[in-house]
């Protein structure tokens, strides 16, 4: 059975990377926080260096590098450069996600008009480097009103009122297993519904503590009147770190304001 995994560069040799291959791992995320001084600031001195010797050690075992960035106030501003570097890297896949504060964090804030600047700035690297071994995943789900609001994604004629069809996974179409057997709605906030060792997974995921908790859709204080709600409802994990609410407004979202 093939698998993926979200580690890190220190234990990687062209041995062990031959082993994981052997075994069936078919892709490895590392993670680069900002260019040398910022990620070694934000992880552990001298992983960035390593990181990047890595990649091509992945490669030469013909295992896909994925490179995830995790996006704050700390390193917004080096989020183009990393696109450049990931691409000289021959990198096979690269993401990034926001900081899920676990309070207000002024320090880490980024402000709705910050983020579509981003995102905006992210996209021209990405058509740039469209031909490049770099693919690129828009894993963030403002992606999807940034591509709506440029005209390239379009609401198809034809839904089903009571379908999700993208957006959020939480509630929808995962779920996340912890080492003590608890299962989380989403993996990035207290979400507890179940535990293996006592719940049937089917039971967890189609029982009425989703339904009620997660599946609400009307409960969400912006998305329920957005024509995206189906596609989009941002991150509410996110909304969850800063108001402890998981139906508040995504604070990177930045439709309705002026």
């Amino acid at each position: 059975m093939s698998f993926s995994i979200l580690g890190n560069p220190f234990h990687l040799s062209e041995s062990v990377c031959k082993k994981l291959k052997n075994l069936g791992c078919e892709r490895y995320q590392l993670s680069i926080d900002g260019l040398r001084e910022t990620h070694d600031a934000i992880r552990k001195s001298g992983s960035f260096d390593i990181t990047l010797e890595k990649i091509a050690c992945l490669r030469d075992a013909s295992i896909r590098c994925a490179i995830m960035t995790t996006v704050s106030q700390t390193n917004i501003h080096e989020i183009p450069a990393i696109i450049d570097l990931v691409v000289k890297n021959r990198v096979d896949i690269f993401a990034f996600a926001r900081y899920c504060p676990t309070s207000f964090e002024k320090n880490t804030h980024i402000t709705p008009q910050e983020y579509k600047a981003l995102l905006e700035v992210c996209w021209k690297k990405f058509e740039e480097f469209k031909n490049s071994e770099t693919t690129f995943n828009l894993k963030d789900h403002l992606w999807t009103l940034y591509l709506y609001e440029k005209g390239i994604f379009t609401i198809p004629k034809e839904l089903n009122e009571n379908t999700i069809y993208d957006g959020c996974n939480c509630g929808n179409c995962h779920l996340t297993i912890l080492s003590n057997g608890d299962i989380y709605a989403c993996r990035r906030f207290e979400s507890k519904v179940g535990n293996v060792f006592k719940d049937r997974l089917y039971d967890v995921f189609f029982g009425n503590d989703m339904d009620v908790r997660y599946r609400d859709y009307e409960k969400f204080h912006k998305c329920s009147t957005c024509e995206l709600l189906q596609f989009c409802r941002g991150c509410p994990a996110v909304a969850y770190g800063y108001t402890y609410d998981f139906y508040a407004s995504d604070p990177q979202c930045w439709k309705g304001i002026v």
